[in-house]
């Protein structure tokens, strides 16, 4: 019993010592103009489409079950805000770090460990290039990047996919969707979901990284690390949002 838990605790151990390398890494120079804008296009090209077809039937779900609940309860003029809240505050951060974990993240992982098992890792290190600079920290930053400006596109089309939905399906009011949303609606609410996309693009990365840089065994070991590094991503994510959310509504006052 000791053992593994002496095991788990080294590896979260490791895991947040790299983190705090990447970030101490990440106001160094030369910084890595050409990776970093190499790895945001891919990540995004991988990402964007699946997100937008995602974020679609996820607006839908929410909207169509808000307002069949609501209708139960005889406050139909509350579905707009509610629906719109539940997307912009939680469903829009969670699929962006889903789909970043699980394609961005698994990206990173696969190459990082395929480098690693070539031992070209190695053989920075011996000429003296940090891996961490040259590799992680342009992949850290692309990764925060694309999560931010994918939050953003979830918001939209959940939000629009939603009022969709409710309008046309449920029957409801398009000015009463909107009104309740503006009433209950405040710009904190954004920020946060932004913050949120940005902390989970950057745990995604670090632990992607992680499980690539000590990845081993040969392509079953990258393989192996590429399934371990999404389960924790998800892991992590949802502890992360549970914190960042009990905070927000600590700190901030909700509209009456």
């Amino acid at each position: 019993m000791a053992a593994p838990l002496t095991g788990a605790l080294r590896q979260s151990g490791s895991l947040f010592a790299l983190a705090l390398d990447v970030f101490r890494a990440m106001p160094r120079r030369p910084f890595q103009v050409k990776e970093f804008i190499q790895q945001a296009w891919f990540i995004a090209s991988v990402t964007i489409l699946p997100t937008a077809l995602v974020s679609i039937p996820f607006g839908a779900v929410i909207a169509l079950q808000l307002g069949t609940l609501t209708r139960q309860l005889g406050a139909q003029s509350f579905t707009g805000a509610a629906s719109v809240l539940a997307v912009l505050r939680e469903a829009s951060p969670i699929v962006t770090a889903l789909l970043i974990a699980g394609a961005g993240g698994s990206a990173i992982c696969a190459d990082l460990g395929s480098r690693k098992i070539r031992e070209e890792i190695d053989a920075m290190e011996v000429l003296g290039i940090s891996p961490i600079q040259r590799l992680v920290v342009p992949r850290v930053l692309a990764s925060m990047l694309v999560a931010v400006l994918l939050n953003g596109l979830v918001s939209v089309v959940g939000v629009v996919g939603g009022y969709v939905f409710n309008v046309i399906v449920q029957g409801g009011t398009p000015g009463a969707y909107i009104a309740s949303f503006t009433a209950l609606a405040q710009l904190p609410d954004l920020w946060t979901a932004e913050i949120k996309a940005l902390i989970f693009g950057a745990i995604a990365a670090v632990v992607a990284a992680y499980k690539g840089l000590n990845a081993g065994g040969g392509p079953k070991g990258v393989g192996d690390a590429v399934n371990q590094s999404v389960v924790i991503t998800f892991m992590l994510l949802f502890v992360v949002n549970f914190v960042i959310t009990a905070v927000y509504f600590q700190v901030v006052p909700q509209k009456i």
